[in-house]
């Protein structure tokens, strides 16, 4: 008996690269393709760990009963036409350490990794991870001279899926029963919204009292710091990797989702020339749109004290790349 294949046919399959193959990064290719959503190109400096890595994952493939190819890489060649890039790389958040003190060695790493991913993948839409985020996702658009909707960076996602996983366990109720609402900079800043954040439709400040409220908000705001100081070894990955995850499913699935992530703002909230997590319409050519929600004074001045902490965090990463640059002359 012999097998004779028909004739070859031309499939277009997604690419998704990850530049940074530590705990978020495998997890989030891992995430990807076991969705199915998109062959994964996982990249790191390190030699043969993210070829490893993706070699471990290539063989769950027929146990997960996908068959997305995973490549593990060393060299830029070999994220070519990736439509999107998620920048990963970077030291991770440890015990004792403010998301500030990451400034001086992610602030170079993310600003040459996105130079070197957009050189092969010109028409890419970049998210980063990398913290402290919303520098980040500014300095790699800086670096970039990217349009807003194909940079933004996954932090509100990911703070608001905390703070959802808080209100359930709070209540008693499931999750995928509540909706919540977090903006601005990822950490102590913060500005978790309870007016917007519902248990199937009810508001939560009209189930829980002031205080309870404010418990879960400040939890919130400490969330990736309660995890840092429970593990000690370093910080969150599988939340993490499943907020990112969600984000590219929005946008190679073109799904329209309201999802909040730090972008590029252009007068809204009355902020400008700033990266900052707000709700976002996430579809196919990245974000649609931003949306501007009826803040009360004081969640406007809470957003916009946020916004202050990131805006001297750029000037003084930019001080820092610039003193690197002068060194290197």
């Amino acid at each position: 008996m012999s097998y004779s294949p028909s004739s070859p046919m031309l499939c277009y399959s997604p690419r998704v690269t990850i530049v940074g193959a530590g705990r978020v990064g495998s997890t989030l290719a891992q995430r990807i393709a076991e969705k199915n959503l998109a062959d994964v190109v996982l990249l790191d400096i390190i030699p043969g760990m993210p070829q490893g890595l993706a070699l471990d994952l290539m063989e769950a493939r027929g146990i997960e009963t996908h068959n997305r190819k995973i490549i593990g890489t060393n060299d830029y060649a070999d994220t070519f036409g990736s439509e999107i890039v998620v920048i990963a790389a970077g030291i991770p958040h440890k015990p004792g350490m403010s998301r500030d003190d990451l400034l001086k060695t992610n602030a170079g790493i993310v600003v040459e990794a996105t130079k070197k991913a957009i050189a092969r993948s010109p028409d890419a839409i970049f998210i980063i991870v990398t913290n402290p985020l919303d520098v980040m996702t500014y300095l790699a658009r800086q670096a970039t001279s990217l349009p807003r909707n194909r940079i933004m960076g996954m932090a509100g996602v990911l703070d608001s899926a905390r703070f959802q996983n808080l209100i359930a366990m709070e209540f008693g109720v499931s999750p995928v029963d509540v909706n919540a609402m977090v903006l601005g900079s990822q950490g102590d800043l913060m500005v978790p919204l309870p007016r917007y954040s519902t248990v199937n439709g009810i508001p939560i400040t009209e189930l829980m009292d002031a205080a309870t409220i404010e418990r879960l908000v400040e939890r919130t705001r400490h969330g990736g710091a309660e995890i840092v100081e429970l593990m000690q070894t370093g910080g969150a990955f599988f939340a993490p990797a499943s907020a990112t995850c969600l984000m590219i499913e929005a946008i190679l699935r073109n799904e329209s989702r309201l999802l909040p992530a730090a972008a590029y703002l252009q007068g809204e909230y009355g902020l400008e020339n700033i990266c900052l997590g707000v709700p976002c319409r996430l579809g196919c050519g990245g974000i649609d749109t931003v949306l501007e929600l009826n803040l009360t004074d004081a969640e406007m001045a809470a957003l916009h004290t946020s916004a202050e902490s990131v805006r001297e965090n750029i000037e003084r990463s930019q001080e820092i790349l610039a003193t690197a640059g002068d060194s290197q002359q």
